[in-house]
């Protein structure tokens, strides 16, 4: 029998929002190039790389080939400048309600907890938020060879951590995030609708709806496991 020893969460959507800075940032920078993106666009960048958010942009634009390597790096760095700009103000208040109960009461269980955000700027988010105290492991999304809809960035935090993925629940708000939780071969919580999520293991409106022994008991009606 296996036991739960490691919740890893997504950070936007999960933990905190910052749709509306993204998009801002984003906006800043295709009104700078002359180019064109809305909300729907903002929707679909959720959970991926920088970089690959900002290739979805250029194909929107029908300007995949407009840049080369180097300057989509350039651009997407300059990107990241306003987006940090915008975060400045991140403090306790922008946590969402539940997250540092939920944190409190997986602490008590000696569950541990990571982060796996596609964010660079996670750490900075979280020491703003006043929760790194409770982290015990922020992936550095820039060290894993492929991001989310890939397992990788879930498999590195339980693999610093010496955990087994089957002993591990991931919470994420995307479907690209529930993807790579379920190819990791870890137990899924999806954050948000159900229709937008219909892989995953597990549903909740939001953190603040998780009831832990509920959960830990709808675990244990499906596996054969000990918590």
């Amino acid at each position: 029998m296996k036991e739960i020893k490691l919740f890893i969460f997504d950070l936007d959507g999960v933990i905190t929002s910052t749709d509306r800075q993204h998009f801002l940032a984003w906006s800043q920078l295709v009104e700078k190039l002359n180019l064109a993106m809305n909300e729907e666009i903002n929707q679909s960048l959720k959970g991926i790389s920088r970089k690959e958010s900002f290739l979805k942009i250029l194909k929107y634009n029908d300007k995949e080939n407009l840049y080369s390597d180097e300057k989509i790096s350039e651009l997407i760095d300059l990107k990241n400048i306003y987006y940090k700009k915008l975060i400045e103000s991140f403090d306790k208040s922008n946590v969402f309600p539940g997250v540092v109960e939920l944190f409190e009461k997986l602490k008590d269980k000696g569950i541990k907890i990571a982060i796996a955000s596609a964010s660079q700027n996670a750490p900075r988010l979280l020491e703003r938020m006043d929760l790194m105290n409770y982290i015990d492991y922020v992936v550095n999304p820039s060290e894993v060879a492929n991001g989310k809809p890939h397992p990788d960035i879930f498999l590195r935090a339980a693999n610093e951590l010496n955990i087994k993925p089957q002993d591990c629940v991931g919470l994420e708000d995307a479907f690209a995030g529930i993807e790579a939780i379920n190819s990791a071969g870890m137990i899924s919580v999806g954050i948000g609708n159900e229709s937008e999520l219909p892989e995953a293991d597990y549903i909740y409106n939001s953190v603040e709806e998780i009831d832990l022994k509920d959960l830990f008991n709808k675990i244990k009606s499906a596996f054969p496991i000990l918590l």
